[in-house]
């Protein structure tokens, strides 16, 4: 992901291929929700028997695993040419086993956590005198979050957005988050709504990690253009193989498309991805035919047949590229 160019350019596709080991356990998992009976309230406090459980090494899903090993191949590969600093990941990676294995591949970890999620602040009060210091303060009310932790508003018709951060702890992680909290309300009917962003960089500031995250949509675009344009929806190859190269062609296409398109000249401003194979189509059409008359036409005339015949199936008219002076 470029922040400066404010897009993403696939670099490496691999294909998933699930084991049966893990279809099986994913489909344990959505069974034991789907009959899943409320438990009796038990006893406040630790059950007996009950031990720590040490959390800073994480379980490594299989999931996890695959995703680490394209990282570090990722890592090897742009090593002394593109610095990372962080990993942005969506909400179905906002856990601690991930936070790990971000931070192994020496990367800061941006995602999200569910809106429910029960974040405490961390406790400032006196400690008791006894026994281990008190690590969770008050739990974080997200309907009612203290002033002091609001870093920017703003209004925009009905809408107010309130955004805050600060430090918290999760009892599933294993070091504070730097979380901020995106709140918005509707002023006509008090309805409000939020999202709950993390970073395990602790000094990272609200506007770039919120910046960061939003950018990764961008890679859905990657895909909308591969499938629209660069037949990663059409093709029929079967083999691991034939589908491996198949869709690194059509990514590979989106990155060849984007620098071809910054080439165009201003006067061309509405310059599309159809425009473009358009113009190469009608390269490639006059180049043959002009192999095939016993004499090559004056340059001028080249110039005007390659711009006439490149234009026929452009969305975007274009203005000649040539003067007859």
């Amino acid at each position: 992901m470029s922040v400066q160019a404010r897009r993403a350019f696939p670099l490496r596709v691999e294909q998933v291929v699930r084991s049966d080991a893990e279809k099986a356990a994913s489909q344990a998992k959505a069974a034991a929700k789907q009959r899943q009976v409320p438990c009796a309230k038990r006893r406040p406090g630790r059950p007996k028997g009950s031990k720590n459980k040490p959390k800073a090494d994480g379980t490594c899903t299989p999931e996890l695993g695959r995703i680490a090993g394209w990282l570090d191949a990722l890592l090897q590969l742009i090593a002394g040419v593109i610095p990372l600093t962080y990993l942005v990941l969506d909400g179905h990676f906002g856990n601690h086993n991930a936070l790990q294995m971000a931070q192994q591949s020496q990367l800061q970890l941006i995602s999200k956590l569910r809106y429910d999620a029960a974040l405490y602040f961390p406790y400032t009060g006196p400690s008791a005198g006894r026994g281990p210091h008190r690590k969770y303060g008050a739990k974080v009310d997200y309907d009612a979050i203290p002033t002091q932790y609001l870093k920017e508003t703003t209004v925009e018709g009905p809408m107010q957005t309130c955004i805050y951060q600060m430090h918290l702890l999760h009892k599933e992680f294993t070091q504070p988050l730097n979380v901020v909290i995106i709140v918005k309300t509707n002023l006509r009917t008090q309805a409000r709504a939020h999202v709950v962003l993390f970073s395990s960089d602790v000094d990272l500031a609200y506007t770039p990690l919120i910046d960061y995250y939003g950018l990764r949509f961008q890679i859905e675009f990657n895909f909308r253009d591969a499938k629209q344009y660069w037949g990663l929806e059409d093709f029929m190859n079967v083999t691991p193989t034939g589908v491996t190269n198949a869709a690194h062609l059509s990514l590979f296409m989106v990155n060849v498309a984007y620098r071809l398109r910054a080439d165009v000249p201003p006067y061309d401003p509405d310059y599309s991805v159809l425009d473009l194979k358009a113009d190469w189509r009608g390269y490639k059409y006059v180049e043959e035919t002009i192999q095939m008359l016993p004499e090559k036409p004056e340059p001028i005339v080249l110039r005007q047949l390659l711009h006439k015949v490149a234009g026929l199936g452009r969305m975007h008219a274009s203005q000649p590229s040539f003067s007859f002076s």
